[in-house]
């Protein structure tokens, strides 16, 4: 039976799984992309293109549409856009939702569903620092969310054409926990397109414990111009960012994603990928919004619902919510 896959934000990680699935599933697979301006002229004249770590480029056909109704509904949607773009695509993502079809979400930071099915002191918290009105709560349901975790490094060329750089890790599950038989058949589906897919029984943990470690050097890297290895090479910067880890790790042993690991581990993890550019300072360089609120914003408001004071994570979101008023990126 062939899949309906839609990509929604088919930037540098919605490209490189679109790519790979259709690549893989072959005619088994109709791929779909919901797309607007330069994006979508690019994907309707050249197709979806990948340039793969070993240099092997790809070209997979695509159906790009910005009507939602042209699309229809679809088995899989697959939301991989930046936070502050996420209200104004959410409307479609509900336009093409079916009685059985799932979202697969690939984003960064806290998601509007994190505290859905998850017990605790937050249980049940709406987090107003990434869904303010509660309108993506409505438009896309958390029963029909299956949370991802990426673990790869890819990048947007231009339009329609990404890098794979490295990793191949998918963590997926759902907000309820456990197993469930659809989360189980998304992995399948990765797996089968050469993804490391595993399934997580608790998702919150795996979004936390990635969120602590990029919820520093993405906004530093945005206030300094400088890539991570000169973040960490300067002593009190690298301490500043272990301070805000500490608050958020006392914010994650509370609400039951603890960090098992000391700022100073994660750091020595993160000095070992070399003088990587954040995703923020390309953001910034490229005059595109800037995706605060769910790395940053979202943990001070978990951190205020639990009476826990986080001086250093208030610094860091008001300087970079600063800057990204000054260049009108918030």
């Amino acid at each position: 039976m062939t899949q309906k896959i839609c990509i929604v934000g088919v930037g540098a990680i919605g490209g490189w799984l679109g790519a790979r699935l259709a690549q893989a599933l072959g005619p088994e697979l109709r791929l779909s992309a919901y797309a607007r301006g330069k994006s979508l002229l690019a994907l309707r004249g050249q197709g979806l293109r990948l340039e793969q770590s070993s240099g092997e480029r790809i070209t997979v056909p695509v159906h790009a549409s910005n009507d939602p109704a042209e699309l229809g509904p679809q088995d899989l949607l697959i939301v991989a856009v930046k936070g502050p773009a996420l209200p104004a695509v959410a409307p479609a993502v509900h336009a093409m939702l079916g009685p059985e079809t799932r979202v697969l979400v690939a984003m960064n930071g806290l998601p509007w569903w994190f505290f859905d099915g998850f017990g605790g002191e937050a249980a049940g918290l709406p987090l107003r620092a990434v869904d303010p009105e509660g309108h993506i709560a409505d438009l896309i349901p958390s029963e029909r969310v299956i949370g991802c975790v990426v673990h790869a490094a890819c990048s947007s060329l231009e339009p329609g054409l990404v890098r794979h750089q490295m990793g191949q890790g998918l963590i997926v599950g759902a907000p309820a926990g456990g197993r469930p038989a659809h989360v189980e058949q998304v992995a399948a589906l990765l797996s089968r397109a050469g993804f490391e897919a595993t399934v997580s029984e608790r998702i919150q943990r795996d979004i936390w414990f990635k969120l602590w470690g990029n919820m520093t050097m993405n906004p530093i890297s945005a206030l300094t111009g400088a890539s991570c290895d000169r973040i960490l090479d300067d002593e009190l910067v690298r301490g500043f960012a272990s301070a805000v880890m500490l608050e958020a790790a006392a914010i994650g042993a509370r609400i039951g994603c603890a960090i098992e690991q000391t700022p100073e581990q994660r750091h020595a993890l993160t000095r070992k990928l070399g003088a990587i550019k954040t995703s923020m300072l390309q953001d910034l360089e490229a005059q595109r919004p800037l995706e605060l609120m769910a790395l940053v914003g979202a943990v001070r408001e978990v951190g205020q619902h639990l009476r826990i004071a986080t001086p250093h994570t208030d610094a860091l979101l008001g300087l970079t919510r600063l800057l990204g008023r000054q260049r009108g990126l918030l």
